[in-house]
């Protein structure tokens, strides 16, 4: 693959920002769009253009990539972008949009005669930043090693999950589930401590260099008691998330008690006016 590649980065925010300046840095093309036009001109250097609309973003690119929050929105540019593709132009799909939405918008890459890759990412801000995320890559074959070159340029590992688009973007709820889970376990471990009467940095000190520690409860840990909550990954996006996870086990007749525990406490986390702060003020709720 040349790096004068044309490639279409469709949302500038915590992920899209850096991945467009990622892609950027290893020499390819890069044009990009945002809804907020001041995000996308915030990047704007050497060998990416910013643009005013979705389809001089996509016009000529042999690449399109979306960044955005929800399913709805990925459909909603990507019909703006209708008309515009180059033919045989490949969509890399990174938003974490859920299961139905996942299969919606390989349907509409079909009618639109784009190459879907279903590729959600794993990993927020600082790993997008470091070029370090996974990507959970679904899509056929043959052009896989027509992406792998963009995959290697922002991750540090790509996992090809199948064949059949949608599959990733099953696993990356899973995965969030996790996530999640490991959030507000450690709020509430926290929080009982000081509801105790224990210094709550206690926990953080018996659990570090054993079996249960890891970089994600430093992390979130250090947020926590430090009430640092500058977002990485925000509640409003927990919520989103969330949601997707609850009707994901709903549709398949799993019962996951402890994912509609979570997204009930997200919500309550949100209509404090949490909304925009990192996701580990889940121990402010």
């Amino acid at each position: 693959m040349s790096n004068q590649t044309v490639i279409a980065v469709l949302g500038t925010g915590f992920i899209g920002a850096p991945v467009a300046r990622n892609l950027s840095a290893k020499g390819f093309k890069v044009k990009v769009w945002n809804r907020t036009p001041a995000k996308a001109q915030a990047i704007a250097g050497q060998n990416l253009q910013v643009c005013t609309s979705v389809a001089e973003a996509v016009s000529q690119a042999s690449h399109i990539v979306t960044v955005l929050k929800d399913g709805d929105g990925v459909a909603s540019v990507m019909a703006a972008g209708s008309g515009h593709f180059a033919p045989d132009a490949i969509w890399l799909q990174l938003s974490t949009v859920g299961m139905v939405a996942a299969e919606q918008l390989a349907g509409l890459a079909a009618r639109q005669q784009l190459v879907y890759y279903d590729a959600p990412v794993q990993g927020t801000r600082q790993p997008a930043e470091l070029a370090q995320l996974v990507i959970l890559a679904s899509g056929p074959l043959a052009q896989r090693a027509a992406v792998q070159p963009l995959f290697d340029a922002i991750g540090k590992r790509t996992l090809w999950v199948s064949e059949h688009a949608g599959q990733s973007s099953r696993l990356k709820l899973a995965l969030n589930h996790w996530a999640f889970a490991l959030t507000h376990g450690l709020a509430e471990s926290l929080a009982l401590a000081k509801g105790l009467g224990v210094d709550p940095a206690h926990v953080m000190d018996v659990v570090s260099g054993g079996p249960m520690d890891c970089a994600y409860f430093q992390l979130k840990g250090a947020a926590m008691l430090s009430n640092n909550y500058m977002p990485s990954f925000s509640v409003d996006n927990a919520v989103k998330d969330s949601r997707l996870i609850a009707e994901a086990a709903r549709q398949t007749g799993i019962k996951a008690d402890v994912a509609i525990a979570g997204l009930q406490r997200f919500e309550r986390a949100l209509a404090q006016g949490h909304g925009d702060k990192d996701m580990a003020a889940s121990h402010l709720a």
